[in-house]
């Protein structure tokens, strides 16, 4: 399938974090909402808006800061390696990766057991514990959605949204929490993400404040794990996981799914269905490929679904030979009911034609 290509353009001035990577370098999530595309890069504490200025282009950056809508575990200028956005109720929803991470050795170094050690180091970075949600207001005079902390509720008068992010701590949150005693994602907990441990990557959010929170590890003898949580506000303006009917476990229903062996990297709501890129868990190049989970909305209690019961639309080409770790599919949003985009981690300098420009593929979905 021949993809149509996008560019994304960039603000030179907002492009950079501190350390001098490129958010078009780093791309980790996309949504489309009207005619703006909100997407991510994971090393920065910001969500960046484009708007679609031609039939194929996104500019007009514009970036948020969120440590000035939300109370970030840890310092703000610490990435919180958003792997997820959704949408629903007037809220734009975000949430991080969750993971530990291990300390890449330089194989190239003189003292090989300094690097040794390097690689026995597991680290953890608390703004990583994020599942947040943020207001969504449409700008009537320039057709753009803008992130504020608080707002007038657009159609039920007298109530106002409000930022709000789920209990927790430097080091947890409710979520691993309650994941701490659950049977097959306990001992992957303490294992960083590249590592087939524990590590949230995709997140779709439903009109009734259902969020399906996918999963690129760990990976269980070839299947996936998409996680289906309820989250309130309590009377203190936090958010707490609810009860969700239907479930073994009291806070959250487990959706197991047969992707030979891959992991899943986004999830986007289509009608009652649940559209997923997915790809390898461990830090490799390896097989890309969009999938259809027909009915995903309507699963009544946990679920094992087999390869039998999903549809995979297409393969996403992947870096590889001189490329390799390259050209990683990670974010892929809506573009309407009939096509996807999707954005790259890393990559290749054939998608870097111009300086702060960015080439995405659009693919039609099969009917």
């Amino acid at each position: 399938m021949r993809p149509q290509p996008y560019t994304l353009r960039f603000n030179p001035k907002l492009s950079l974090n501190q350390a001098g990577k490129h958010v078009r370098d780093g791309l980790s999530t996309a949504l489309r909402m009207g005619n703006n595309l909100w997407i991510s890069c994971d090393e920065r504490t910001t969500i960046e808006r484009l708007r679609l200025t031609s039939s194929r282009t996104f500019a007009e950056h514009c970036s948020y800061e969120l440590a000035k809508l939300l109370d970030l575990p840890a310092d703000e200028a610490a990435e919180i390696d958003i792997e997820g956005m959704g949408e629903a109720g007037h809220y734009l929803w975000i949430i991080g990766s969750h993971s530990l991470k291990r300390k890449q050795p330089d194989p190239d170094h003189a003292d090989v057991a300094k690097q040794l050690d390097k690689l026995a180091k597991v680290k953890s970075d608390p703004n990583r514990y994020l599942l947040a949600r943020i207001p969504l207001v449409l700008n009537p005079e320039t057709g753009d959605y803008e992130l504020v902390k608080e707002a007038p509720h657009p159609t039920k008068p007298g109530h106002l949204l409000r930022a709000a992010q789920l209990h927790g701590s430097t080091s947890s949150n409710e979520l691993l929490d309650v994941l701490g005693h659950d049977a097959h994602l306990k001992p992957f907990l303490a294992i960083p993400g590249k590592d087939n441990g524990f590590d949230i990557e995709g997140l779709a959010a439903t009109t009734d404040g259902r969020l399906f929170i996918g999963l690129r590890g760990p990976v269980l003898r070839g299947w996936a794990l998409v996680l289906e949580v309820v989250p309130r506000e309590d009377k203190h303006g936090r958010l707490r996981l609810d009860k969700v009917p239907g479930s073994t476990n009291t806070y959250y229903k487990k959706h197991f799914l047969e992707l030979g062996g891959m992991g899943l990297r986004e999830l986007r709501q289509l009608g009652s269905d649940i559209l997923l890129l997915a790809g390898p868990t461990m830090d490799l190049d390896g097989t890309i490929a969009v999938y259809r989970w027909p009915n995903a909305l309507q699963l009544p209690q946990d679920s094992l679904i087999s390869g039998k019961q999903l549809q995979r639309l297409f393969d996403v080409p992947h870096g590889a030979g001189p490329t390799a770790g390259q050209d990683k599919a990670e974010g892929m949003a809506l573009l309407d009911d009939t096509q996807v985009l999707i954005v790259f981690d890393s990559p290749t300098d054939a998608r870097k034609a111009k300086p702060h420009h960015v080439r995405a593929d659009a693919y039609q979905l099969p009917a």
